[in-house]
């Protein structure tokens, strides 16, 4: 990568904000196209380090040049309009592969380059915005951790925060990018705790938005009925600036048609502020919610945490899914220990779906194309990353006719009986939302094992949206999060919630970057 980046010395990326952002180019204390290079300039120093990003949008500049005319012209533009950001890699963006991470989809690497013809509609809405999109992130094979990303075709990502500690996954080298201020903002999915995972375990703030808040056509899928894209920031306004581009119809996800109506008229800084906490009813992690201790450390600064939002007028609720059966409905899938994939028995028909839109031109156009390109490690077969997927009940049936719309019966059920239960616990226990420690115990060294958080599965599958936001740090250093979980459609009030406690505990600090 080639830029004149030595001429943009003055800029602190690291406590860069998008206000700060627009400020600068309004004052002229920096264009667009000296911010962008300002960037490039700390991917091309850190990401050796890190391996955050995979792909370097080598028209950023143009991009960005374009955003200065427009600003010369006297356009009107929104608040993204020249902040830098970065995509996640199975994010479909014109003029890169979308490799999921797997050496089979990636020419260089062995295998066969899927090149969409039409951006992803969350990728088209950050170009619309006009934010300057530096490139695509790195990412575990199809996604398939929470944990790491250390089976890519691109190596390892690094935690920024303690590079001996995992980073998170899958959104692995989003959080990176941005923790590394690399960028200003980070575009990440969940379909299980892949938004929240790494946005807490790199000292982040992640918004995982409700199912059909944002669009994920045109995004490599594990399950069309639990991913959601969000963004990863390092601060609550930024988070809330970008999924106010993100939310809201397109014709390309038909779900998207529930989020109507749904989103804030004022967008969702408007209810940020302050005492946004005060008075509010908030259910805290316990028993009832799942059977899973915390670590004695964790639950100490659990309970810091709690003493915190309680002198910001919080009124805290113990344990209030208690006697409700809501823990019970939780069922790992074996072999797994923690995690409960129902609802990814579709994704054979979901990567079907997908692999159509990618255009007449790609090198994958159906799930059978798929099936032999990738049969020398097939994610289904023995060993492979999704092979738990045959112990669903309804998956084979699935995987025998990927190109039906599959029976998830199962799936609708349990998310079903998840909804009854929180609506009622919110309802006979007056709740605004609830808090938890987003893990249950610190982060594990790299290779030793898997994060441990509290609501994996349970809002994936539900639905409901969260927000994290940074809560202090472990004697090792390793970051502590919270994670601010509501009903349906709540992300405005999770926001604010958030927004009040960051202000007023500011416990993020910049990382020490190596």
């Amino acid at each position: 990568m080639s830029t004149t980046a030595s001429q943009a010395t003055a800029i602190d990326l690291t406590t860069l904000t998008v206000e700060q952002v627009q400020d600068g180019l309004r004052t002229g204390a920096f264009t667009a196209e000296r911010l962008a290079q300002a960037c490039l300039r700390q991917i091309e120093t850190h990401n050796p380090r890190y391996n955050a990003i995979v792909f370097v949008n080598d028209k950023a500049l143009d991009d960005a040049r374009a955003i200065d005319r427009r600003r010369a012209a006297g356009e009107a533009l929104g608040p993204l309009a020249g902040v830098p950001v970065v995509v996640k890699d199975p994010m479909d963006m014109v003029g890169f592969p979308t490799t999921a991470g797997w050496s089979l989809l990636h020419s260089k690497s062995g295998g066969v380059d899927l090149m969409p013809a039409t951006d992803a509609p969350v990728v088209a809405r950050m170009r619309a915005a006009g934010a300057v999109i530096l490139g695509k992130t790195n990412v575990p094979v199809l996604s398939h951790t929470g944990t790491h990303a250390d089976d890519s075709w691109a190596g390892p990502t690094r935690n920024v925060v303690l590079p001996d500690r995992v980073p998170g996954g899958s959104s692995a080298g989003t959080a990176a990018a941005v923790g590394a201020s690399m960028a200003v903002l980070g575009l990440a999915e969940e379909t299980g705790g892949s938004i929240q995972n790494p946005a807490s375990a790199q000292d982040l703030v992640g918004i995982k938005p409700t199912i059909g808040l944002v669009p994920n056509a045109g995004v490599m899928p594990l399950s069309a009925n639990r991913d959601v894209v969000g963004p990863i920031a390092r601060c609550v306004r930024d988070a809330a600036l970008c999924l106010d581009v993100l939310a809201g119809y397109s014709a390309e996800d038909p779900k998207t048609l529930a989020g109507v109506g749904r989103t804030p008229p004022k967008g969702y800084t408007a209810k940020l502020h302050k005492d946004a906490l005060q008075g509010v009813r908030l259910g805290l992690y316990g028993p009832g919610w799942r059977a899973q201790p915390l670590s004695t450390e964790a639950q100490e600064l659990y309970d810091r945490a709690a003493r915190e939002l309680r002198s910001l007028g919080a009124i805290l609720v113990e344990d209030p899914f208690q006697g409700t059966g809501f823990a019970a409905l939780r069922q790992p899938t074996t072999p797994l220990p923690n995690f409960d994939a129902r609802g990814m028995e579709s994704v054979p028909y979901d990567l079907h779906k997908y692999l159509e839109r990618l255009g007449p031109d790609a090198a994958l156009r159906s799930f059978a194309d798929f099936a032999e390109a990738t049969a020398a490690q097939s994610a289904f077969g023995p060993g492979g990353v999704l092979s738990y997927l045959h112990n669903l009940p309804q998956f084979k049936a699935c995987l025998a006719a990927p190109t039906t719309p599959p029976d998830l019966s199962d799936f609708i059920a349990l998310k079903a009986a998840y909804l009854r239960i929180v609506d009622t616990v919110f309802a006979a226990h007056r709740l605004d939302g609830l808090v938890f420690p987003q893990m249950r115990e610190e982060l594990p060294r790299i290779r030793t094992g898997t994060i441990q958080e509290t609501t994996v599965g349970e809002i994936n599958i539900a639905g409901m949206p969260a927000v994290t936001v940074p809560a202090g740090y472990y004697a090792s250093g390793a970051p502590f999060g919270l994670l601010f979980v509501g009903q349906l459609w709540s992300e405005a009030e999770l926001l604010a919630y958030a927004y009040a406690y960051e202000s007023a505990t500011q416990h993020r600090q910049r990382p020490t970057l190596g």
